[in-house]
């Protein structure tokens, strides 16, 4: 299993072309190497990478991709908008006992990790509430309904109302407007999306290499082909997204001219620099903080191991 000094090494690699012409990624002596129309690029040491983010048009090896899974590499492909429409994926299928402690969970339990999973989101919501001194995050959070609540359905009532009172206090300065996922119907619901999608992504790979079931949530529950439990356990984290989307724009690095509004939904515009400025956003986010979802995750597993010897998990925002 992957332990923190080896993941500290691990960084996430974004490959971006926007020419008709694929670039192509192959595996060498341990690395792998970039070209483009067969010229040779650059290279990064297979060591080093934990998941590939190639985004646009790309050709790979089936020498790379036997590669990637023996190095603990996932590779995930996204289309101009930023969403992934294929991924080829690393994980540890022999551990078996994690899965039998998924599938054998009751539904009290699944519950309680529910429960902490919420509090857990609500804290650093508050935290990065707090920071941006936009709003009291004590209006935000209540334990007691959710230390009470007696099912799924209830906490995520609880959660949707704080979420809408926390994105309008927190987003208040950019024009915010609703939390709409996927329609793209502004610029900062745009940006969230690929933030998220990353963050999903990069939680995902990482429960794989723990050997999870990532289909098994215990908090969104299993649904035909969503990744129940690596959604549950990027709740707690998607602050770390909302955070750096407020401060690129106080750092006027979001330009609306970047953008552009076609069949009713916002885009990028086709340009190589702009890809890399506004996935450099949250990539550096996940980067600086790579350590401290580690250990959430690696916190999550040994609960569910043993929960007498590991209590609890929990990941705090730094702010």
């Amino acid at each position: 299993m992957l332990t923190l000094p080896d993941f500290t090494e691990k960084k996430i690699v974004f490959i971006s072309n926007l020419d008709d012409n694929p670039d192509e990624l192959r595996f060498s002596n341990s690395n792998i190497r970039l070209y483009r129309e067969g010229c040779f690029i650059n290279q990064i040491s297979c060591f080093k990478v934990l998941c590939l983010f190639l985004i646009g048009n790309m050709s790979i090896t089936s020498k790379l991709i036997q590669q990637a899974k023996k190095f603990g590499i996932s590779i995930f492909l996204l289309n101009w908008s930023f969403q992934t429409y294929a991924e080829i994926l690393a994980l540890a299928e022999g551990n078996y006992q994690i899965r039998c402690k998924q599938y054998r969970m009751s539904s009290a339990e699944e519950l309680m990790l529910a429960k902490k999973i919420v509090m857990n989101k609500l804290t650093n919501q508050a935290a990065v509430l707090a920071s941006s001194a936009t709003a009291n995050p004590k209006d935000f959070i209540n334990n007691e309904k959710i230390e009470v609540a007696t099912s799924v359905k209830s906490l995520l009532g609880i959660e949707g109302s704080c979420a809408s009172q926390y994105y309008k206090a927190l987003f208040n300065s950019i024009g915010w407007y609703r939390r709409s996922p996927q329609t793209k119907e502004d610029i900062p619901n745009f940006l969230l999306d690929i933030g998220y999608t990353f963050l999903f992504n990069y939680v995902d790979s990482i429960l794989r290499l723990f050997g999870f079931d990532t289909y098994k949530g215990v908090y969104h529950k299993l649904y035909f082909e969503r990744k129940s439990l690596s959604c549950d356990l990027m709740e707690p984290l998607r602050p770390l997204i909302d955070r750096e989307l407020v401060k690129a724009y106080h750092l006027k690095i979001v330009n609306e001219k970047d953008f552009q509004f076609k069949n009713g939904a916002f885009s990028l515009r086709k340009n190589q620099g702009l890809n890399k400025k506004y996935t450099r956003i949250f990539a550096q986010a996940l980067m600086n903080n790579r350590d401290a979802i580690y250990m959430y995750l690696s916190s999550f597993y040994y609960h569910l191991i043993n929960p007498k010897k590991h209590a609890t998990f929990f990941i705090t925002i730094p702010c």
